[in-house]
C-alpha cells in the first residue's frame, strides 16, 4: 500500500516503485515464454507497455519499453523459426514503443498518464464545485445550467457564489474568461480561485478593480475576461447590477410578463488599468426575476449581440412560463451547439403566498 501511495504522489520513489514492479512482470513472461511461448507470445507482451503508458513518466518508461521489447525479442528469437506473423508481430510492437514514448515525452504535467487524468477531474469538480449557489433561503430560487464547448467537461464560463453567515446578503459573479473549453479551464480555475477568495470580502467595484489587477498581472495578451457581479438583499429584494463587459443581465417583470434588458455596462476585465464599470439597481418584488447569461448564449458568427438579446428575451418568457425551477437548462437546450461554451443564471424571488 505504500508503494501505490507513493506513485499516487507522483515521487521519483513512487515511479521507481511502478517501473520496478512492471519489470518484474516483464522478466516473470520472459520465464513463461522460455518454458512454453504458446502461453505467453510476444504479442502479449503490450500489456506492460500499456500499464506503463498508464502509471509511468517518460523516463522509466523509456527502460521498460526497452526492457520489454528485449524481453519480447529474446522470447522470439529463442523459439524459432520466424514466421510471417512473428514478423509482423515483432515489427508492431516496435512502432508501437516509438509511439508510446512519442507519447509519453508529450505529456506538458510531467505526470503518468493515470495521474494526469485524476488532476484534470479533480480540476474541473473544483470548477463546478465553486460554481454552486448556496442553499437559498425560503422564497428564492436561483437555477443554472453551463455548458462546455464541444461537449467537453471543461469550460471558461464559471461562476462565484458567497452568502453571508446571516443568510441575508447573496453575492455572485459570472465569469466568462478569454477562449473556450479546455484551453479557458486552467485560466478559469486559477482565477475563480482568486474571486473566491475576494468575494463577500470587498464591495463590488472593488472586487471587480482586483480581478482586473490579477488579470494584468498574468503578462498575457489573452489574459481578460467579462465578468458580471450581482449582490442582493434577500429580506428587502434589493440588489445592485455591476457589469464588466459582460452580455447585459435581463430583468423578468410579474407585472408586465416580459424581460426587460438592464442597463449596467462596462469594459472586461484585464485590458486597461482602469476599466469602466456601471452599476444598475432595483428591487425584486415576489415573481420578479434576474437573468444573467455568457455570451455564447447570445452571440455567434452569424447573431450579433442586439439579435442574440431579442431572441434570449422570447426564448426566456416561453422558458419560465412554467416556472423558474428548470427554466435555465430549458434555455440552454434553446441554443444551438457551437464552439463557445455557455452559461446561463437565473435569480427569482417566489410568489408571496
Amino acid at each position: 500500500m505504500n508503494g501505490v501511495a507513493a506513485w499516487r504522489s507522483g515521487s521519483a520513489r513512487g515511479q521507481a516503485w511502478a517501473l520496478g514492479v512492471l519489470l518484474v512482470g516483464v522478466g516473470a513472461s520472459l520465464a513463461v515464454s522460455l518454458t512454453d511461448y504458446d502461453l505467453m507470445p510476444l504479442t502479449a507482451y503490450f500489456v506492460w507497455l500499456l500499464l506503463g503508458a498508464v502509471l509511468l513518466r517518460f523516463v522509466p518508461m523509456l527502460v521498460l519499453c526497452a526492457g520489454t521489447l528485449a524481453a519480447a525479442i529474446t522470447a522470439a528469437v529463442v523459439e524459432a523459426p520466424w514466421t510471417g506473423a512473428r514478423v509482423t508481430a515483432a515489427v508492431t510492437m516496435v512502432l508501437a514503443v516509438l509511439l508510446l514514448l512519442f507519447q509519453s515525452s508529450r505529456r506538458r504535467s510531467g505526470l503518468p498518464g493515470g495521474l494526469g487524468e485524476a488532476m484534470l477531474a479533480d480540476l474541473r469538480d473544483r470548477l463546478q464545485a465553486q460554481g454552486k449557489v448556496p442553499p437559498l433561503p425560503t422564497g428564492w430560487e436561483c437555477p443554472s445550467a453551463m455548458l462546455a464547448a464541444h461537449g467537453a467537461g471543461y469550460a471558461g464560463d464559471f461562476l462565484v457564489a458567497d452568502l453571508d453567515d446571516d443568510g441575508r446578503h447573496l453575492e455572485m459573479i459570472l465569469v466568462d474568461v478569454c477562449g473556450k473549453g479546455v484551453d479557458a479551464a486552467t485560466q478559469a480555475l486559477q482565477f475563480a480561485g482568486a474571486l473566491g477568495g475576494l468575494i463577500g470580502a470587498l464591495p463590488p467595484l472593488a472586487l471587480l478593480e482586483a480581478a482586473n489587477g490579477f488579470l494584468l498581472r498574468q503578462f498575457s495578451d489573452e489574459s481578460f475576461a467579462t465578468a458580471v457581479h450581482v449582490i442582493v438583499d434577500l429580506d428587502t429584494g434589493a440588489y445592485a447590477v455591476t457589469s464588466a463587459g459582460h452580455p447585459p443581465a435581463l430583468r423578468w417583470s410579474r407585472r408586465t410578463g416580459e424581460w426587460e434588458v438592464d442597463n449596467s455596462r462596462g469594459t472586461a476585465l484585464g485590458v486597461t488599468r482602469r476599466p469602466e464599470l456601471h452599476s444598475s439597481t432595483g428591487v425584486l418584488g415576489p415573481g420578479d426575476a434576474l437573468l444573467f447569461c455568457t455570451d455564447g448564449v447570445v452571440e455567434s458568427r452569424t447573431t450579433t449581440l442586439d439579435d442574440g438579446i431579442a431572441w434570449l428575451r422570447r426564448a426566456a418568457r416561453d422558458a419560465v412560463a412554467t416556472g423558474f425551477a428548470d427554466a435555465a437548462r430549458r434555455i440552454l437546450r434553446q441554443v444551438p451547439r457551437g464552439d463557445d461554451d455557455r452559461a446561463v443564471l437565473i435569480l427569482s424571488r417566489t410568489h408571496a403566498e
